[in-house]
């Protein structure tokens, strides 16, 4: 069975390890809403999302998982301030979505026009027994 992970750009600029399809990684996986992934990654793939991957503050007392990475997806979008907003805040624009399949998650992806890089959408499985011990901590 897969997992769909959703790793945000800055938590792997800050201080992820890259990974590719084939590694295992251990990450701390926190459950979430697939509606809120919807404006960033698409109104056909938030769904399938059923973690993030977080490495700052919300994940105190949880234990990493440890899962090996099957495929990774580029999200890009367009970010703005919407309609009739007071705040200033850009949000993401629904229906501005670009995914981009590629074979390295680094927390760094090749300017798109018009899009800016946001995250990831990793394919994972979870791995119970490894061979040797476990994974080490973001790799």
């Amino acid at each position: 069975m897969t997992l769909t992970i959703w790793v945000d750009d800055w938590q792997m600029q800050c201080c992820g390890a890259s990974c590719v399809p084939g590694d295992v990684v251990s990450w701390v996986l926190l459950e979430v809403d697939p509606e809120d992934y919807a404006d960033i990654v698409g109104s056909e793939r938030p769904d399938g999302i059923d973690f993030c991957e977080e490495r700052h503050g919300r994940d105190e007392g949880r234990a990493p998982t440890s899962v090996e990475v099957v495929s990774i997806v580029e999200a890009h979008c367009r970010y703005g301030v919407p309609p009739g907003a007071t705040d200033r805040v850009n949000y993401p624009v629904p229906g501005t979505t670009v995914l981009v399949p590629v074979e390295k998650a680094d927390g760094w992806a090749k300017a798109r026009p018009g899009v800016s890089f946001a995250g990831y959408l990793v394919t994972a499985r979870r791995v119970t027994d490894l061979p040797g011990g476990t994974a080490a901590p973001g790799r």
